[in-house]
Protein backbone atom coordinates (compact mmCIF):
# COMPACT_ATOMS: atom_id res chain seq x y z
CA UNK A 1 0.00 0.00 0.00
CA UNK A 2 1.57 3.43 -1.00
CA UNK A 3 -0.20 6.88 -0.50
CA UNK A 4 0.05 9.60 -3.68
CA UNK A 5 2.86 11.09 -1.94
CA UNK A 6 4.64 7.90 -2.17
CA UNK A 7 3.70 7.26 -5.87
CA UNK A 8 4.85 11.17 -6.81
CA UNK A 9 8.07 10.18 -4.97
CA UNK A 10 8.61 7.06 -6.77
CA UNK A 11 7.44 8.58 -10.17
CA UNK A 12 10.13 11.43 -9.84
CA UNK A 13 12.91 8.58 -9.61
CA UNK A 14 11.77 6.97 -12.38
CA UNK A 15 12.34 10.45 -13.78
CA UNK A 16 15.34 10.83 -13.15
CA UNK A 17 16.50 7.33 -13.47
CA UNK A 18 15.31 8.02 -17.33
CA UNK A 19 17.56 10.67 -18.17
CA UNK A 20 20.04 8.67 -16.62
CA UNK A 21 19.62 5.73 -19.23
CA UNK A 22 19.33 8.33 -22.29
CA UNK A 23 21.98 8.60 -24.58
CA UNK A 24 24.18 11.81 -24.15
CA UNK A 25 24.51 12.61 -20.86
CA UNK A 26 27.42 13.68 -19.53
CA UNK A 27 29.40 12.30 -16.66
CA UNK A 28 28.59 15.78 -14.40
CA UNK A 29 24.37 15.30 -15.18
CA UNK A 30 24.84 11.69 -14.72
CA UNK A 31 26.85 12.22 -10.88
CA UNK A 32 24.06 15.27 -10.51
CA UNK A 33 21.50 12.31 -10.67
CA UNK A 34 22.84 10.01 -8.93
CA UNK A 35 23.20 12.32 -5.93
CA UNK A 36 19.46 13.12 -6.02
CA UNK A 37 18.32 9.91 -7.08
CA UNK A 38 19.99 8.04 -4.30
CA UNK A 39 18.52 10.22 -1.71
CA UNK A 40 15.19 10.02 -2.31
CA UNK A 41 14.92 6.38 -2.85
CA UNK A 42 16.91 6.14 0.71
CA UNK A 43 14.32 8.70 2.13
CA UNK A 44 11.34 6.78 0.59
CA UNK A 45 12.61 3.43 2.43
CA UNK A 46 13.10 5.06 5.56
CA UNK A 47 9.44 6.90 5.67
CA UNK A 48 7.89 3.52 4.80
CA UNK A 49 9.43 1.93 7.33
CA UNK A 50 7.99 4.77 9.93
CA UNK A 51 4.76 4.41 8.58
CA UNK A 52 4.41 1.00 8.78
CA UNK A 53 5.95 1.29 12.26
CA UNK A 54 2.83 3.06 13.23
CA UNK A 55 0.79 1.15 10.76
CA UNK A 56 1.42 -2.45 10.14
CA UNK A 57 -0.94 -2.71 7.33
CA UNK A 58 0.52 -0.96 5.03
CA UNK A 59 4.18 -3.01 4.68
CA UNK A 60 4.50 -6.10 5.03
CA UNK A 61 7.16 -8.36 4.90
CA UNK A 62 7.17 -10.68 1.56
CA UNK A 63 8.77 -12.95 -0.64
CA UNK A 64 9.46 -13.30 -4.48
CA UNK A 65 11.44 -15.60 -6.74
CA UNK A 66 12.78 -14.22 -9.50
CA UNK A 67 14.41 -15.83 -12.75
CA UNK A 68 17.67 -14.36 -14.49
CA UNK A 69 18.58 -15.33 -17.85
CA UNK A 70 21.71 -14.88 -19.68
CA UNK A 71 23.83 -13.45 -20.94
CA UNK A 72 26.10 -13.14 -17.77
CA UNK A 73 23.47 -14.52 -15.69
CA UNK A 74 25.60 -15.59 -12.74
CA UNK A 75 26.68 -11.63 -12.65
CA UNK A 76 23.27 -10.17 -12.84
CA UNK A 77 22.49 -12.02 -9.68
CA UNK A 78 25.13 -10.88 -8.38
CA UNK A 79 24.28 -7.40 -8.87
CA UNK A 80 20.49 -8.27 -8.07
CA UNK A 81 21.58 -9.39 -4.63
CA UNK A 82 24.15 -6.77 -3.71
CA UNK A 83 21.16 -4.08 -4.35
CA UNK A 84 18.96 -6.34 -2.15
CA UNK A 85 21.13 -6.50 1.08
CA UNK A 86 21.83 -2.72 0.43
CA UNK A 87 18.38 -2.07 1.03
CA UNK A 88 17.76 -4.16 3.76
CA UNK A 89 16.39 -7.11 1.77
CA UNK A 90 18.17 -10.66 1.27
CA UNK A 91 18.50 -13.07 -0.98
CA UNK A 92 18.92 -17.05 -1.93
CA UNK A 93 20.01 -18.24 -5.07
CA UNK A 94 18.58 -21.31 -5.74
CA UNK A 95 19.27 -24.24 -8.04
CA UNK A 96 18.08 -24.50 -11.21
CA UNK A 97 18.03 -26.92 -14.23
CA UNK A 98 17.81 -24.61 -16.97
CA UNK A 99 20.56 -21.75 -18.14
CA UNK A 100 20.50 -18.37 -16.44
CA UNK A 101 20.12 -17.97 -11.88
CA UNK A 102 17.33 -18.30 -9.77
CA UNK A 103 16.97 -16.04 -6.46
CA UNK A 104 14.98 -15.86 -3.82
CA UNK A 105 14.30 -12.13 -2.19
CA UNK A 106 13.20 -11.75 1.37
CA UNK A 107 12.31 -7.83 2.28
CA UNK A 108 9.13 -5.82 2.94
CA UNK A 109 7.08 -4.39 -0.23
CA UNK A 110 8.26 -1.32 -0.17
CA UNK A 111 12.24 -2.46 -0.11
CA UNK A 112 11.18 -5.09 -2.56
CA UNK A 113 10.04 -2.70 -4.91
CA UNK A 114 12.88 -0.43 -4.12
CA UNK A 115 15.18 -2.70 -5.33
CA UNK A 116 13.27 -3.98 -8.58
CA UNK A 117 13.32 -0.03 -9.46
CA UNK A 118 16.80 0.06 -8.98
CA UNK A 119 17.67 -3.10 -10.50
CA UNK A 120 15.93 -2.68 -14.02
CA UNK A 121 17.53 0.47 -14.59
CA UNK A 122 20.85 -0.18 -13.33
CA UNK A 123 21.26 -3.83 -15.29
CA UNK A 124 20.19 -1.30 -18.40
CA UNK A 125 22.92 1.23 -17.48
CA UNK A 126 25.52 -1.35 -17.14
CA UNK A 127 24.47 -3.35 -20.75
CA UNK A 128 25.19 0.41 -21.83
CA UNK A 129 27.98 0.66 -20.60
CA UNK A 130 29.50 -2.60 -21.82
CA UNK A 131 28.90 -2.08 -25.39
CA UNK A 132 30.59 1.31 -24.49
CA UNK A 133 33.84 0.02 -23.31
CA UNK A 134 37.08 -0.86 -25.23
CA UNK A 135 38.45 -4.14 -24.44
CA UNK A 136 40.86 -6.69 -25.75
CA UNK A 137 39.72 -7.48 -29.10
CA UNK A 138 38.26 -10.85 -29.35
CA UNK A 139 38.95 -14.30 -27.93
CA UNK A 140 38.87 -15.23 -24.50
CA UNK A 141 40.41 -12.58 -23.20
CA UNK A 142 37.62 -10.64 -24.10
CA UNK A 143 35.39 -12.69 -22.53
CA UNK A 144 36.85 -12.46 -19.27
CA UNK A 145 37.53 -9.14 -19.21
CA UNK A 146 33.96 -8.17 -19.93
CA UNK A 147 33.25 -10.48 -16.62
CA UNK A 148 35.61 -8.47 -14.72
CA UNK A 149 33.89 -5.46 -16.22
CA UNK A 150 30.52 -5.90 -14.62
CA UNK A 151 31.91 -7.25 -11.53
CA UNK A 152 33.59 -4.07 -11.61
CA UNK A 153 30.51 -2.30 -12.45
CA UNK A 154 28.23 -4.17 -9.87
CA UNK A 155 30.58 -3.76 -7.00
CA UNK A 156 30.84 0.39 -7.35
CA UNK A 157 27.01 0.69 -7.78
CA UNK A 158 26.29 -1.37 -4.80
CA UNK A 159 29.16 0.35 -2.55
CA UNK A 160 26.77 3.74 -3.82
CA UNK A 161 23.52 2.32 -2.76
CA UNK A 162 24.95 0.88 0.34
CA UNK A 163 26.46 4.72 1.50
CA UNK A 164 23.10 6.41 0.50
CA UNK A 165 20.93 3.91 2.50
CA UNK A 166 23.44 4.00 5.76
CA UNK A 167 23.27 7.78 5.28
CA UNK A 168 19.56 8.13 4.95
CA UNK A 169 19.41 5.78 8.25
CA UNK A 170 22.22 7.64 10.58
CA UNK A 171 19.91 11.12 9.71
CA UNK A 172 17.00 9.10 10.93
CA UNK A 173 18.46 7.44 13.97
CA UNK A 174 20.56 10.72 14.82
CA UNK A 175 18.18 13.21 17.20
CA UNK A 176 18.52 12.77 20.44
CA UNK A 177 15.45 11.29 22.07
CA UNK A 178 12.71 9.30 21.72
CA UNK A 179 12.53 10.01 17.52
CA UNK A 180 15.89 8.68 17.00
CA UNK A 181 15.86 5.85 18.98
CA UNK A 182 12.38 4.55 17.85
CA UNK A 183 13.80 4.56 14.25
CA UNK A 184 16.40 2.87 15.49
CA UNK A 185 14.26 0.23 16.67
CA UNK A 186 11.93 0.37 13.66
CA UNK A 187 15.01 -0.48 11.30
CA UNK A 188 16.48 -3.15 13.47
CA UNK A 189 13.13 -4.78 14.16
CA UNK A 190 12.53 -5.18 10.39
CA UNK A 191 16.31 -6.91 9.38
CA UNK A 192 15.41 -9.16 12.31
CA UNK A 193 12.01 -10.00 10.49
CA UNK A 194 13.47 -10.54 7.25
CA UNK A 195 16.44 -12.67 8.62
CA UNK A 196 14.31 -15.08 10.76
CA UNK A 197 11.81 -15.35 7.58
CA UNK A 198 14.83 -16.42 5.62
CA UNK A 199 16.00 -18.76 8.52
CA UNK A 200 12.86 -20.45 8.48
CA UNK A 201 12.26 -21.05 4.74
CA UNK A 202 16.50 -22.26 4.59
CA UNK A 203 17.73 -23.46 7.41
CA UNK A 204 21.15 -24.86 5.65
CA UNK A 205 22.81 -22.39 3.26
CA UNK A 206 25.98 -21.36 2.75
CA UNK A 207 27.79 -18.37 1.31
CA UNK A 208 30.16 -18.36 -1.71
CA UNK A 209 32.07 -15.50 -3.33
CA UNK A 210 32.17 -15.00 -7.13
CA UNK A 211 35.35 -14.45 -8.84
CA UNK A 212 37.07 -12.68 -11.67
CA UNK A 213 39.84 -13.46 -14.06
CA UNK A 214 39.86 -11.04 -16.71
CA UNK A 215 41.15 -6.54 -16.20
CA UNK A 216 38.21 -5.06 -16.72
CA UNK A 217 37.38 -4.47 -13.28
CA UNK A 218 38.63 -0.93 -12.82
CA UNK A 219 36.99 -0.13 -16.45
CA UNK A 220 33.65 -0.88 -14.63
CA UNK A 221 34.00 0.11 -11.27
CA UNK A 222 34.58 3.36 -12.75
CA UNK A 223 32.17 3.29 -14.99
CA UNK A 224 29.41 1.94 -12.21
CA UNK A 225 30.63 5.14 -10.45
CA UNK A 226 29.01 6.75 -12.95
CA UNK A 227 25.88 5.02 -12.70
CA UNK A 228 22.37 6.89 -11.74
CA UNK A 229 21.04 4.72 -8.82
CA UNK A 230 17.69 6.37 -7.68
CA UNK A 231 15.43 3.87 -8.76
CA UNK A 232 5.84 -13.40 -7.16
CA UNK A 233 6.90 -15.91 -9.16
CA UNK A 234 7.25 -19.89 -8.57
CA UNK A 235 8.11 -20.45 -5.60
CA UNK A 236 11.00 -23.26 -4.92
CA UNK A 237 12.38 -24.35 -1.67
CA UNK A 238 15.13 -26.95 -2.29
CA UNK A 239 17.43 -28.49 1.12
CA UNK A 240 20.20 -26.67 0.35
CA UNK A 241 20.65 -23.44 -1.28
CA UNK A 242 23.24 -20.44 -1.94
CA UNK A 243 23.39 -17.13 -0.20
CA UNK A 244 23.76 -14.35 -2.09
CA UNK A 245 24.92 -10.62 -1.25
CA UNK A 246 27.14 -7.69 -1.74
Amino acid sequence: MTTEADQALLARVRKLLAKAEAAGVTPAEAQALTAKAAELMAKYGIDRALLAAARPETDQPADRVLDVGNPWARVQAHLLCGLADAMRCQCVMLPRAEPGSRIHMFGFGSDLERVDVLFTSVLLQMWQGLAAAPGPASGRSLRAWRRSWLLGFAAAVVARVRAAEEHAAGQATAPPGADGQRAALVLATREDVIGRRLAHAYPHIRRARITYTGNGYGAGYAEGQRADIGGARLRARPSRALAGGG
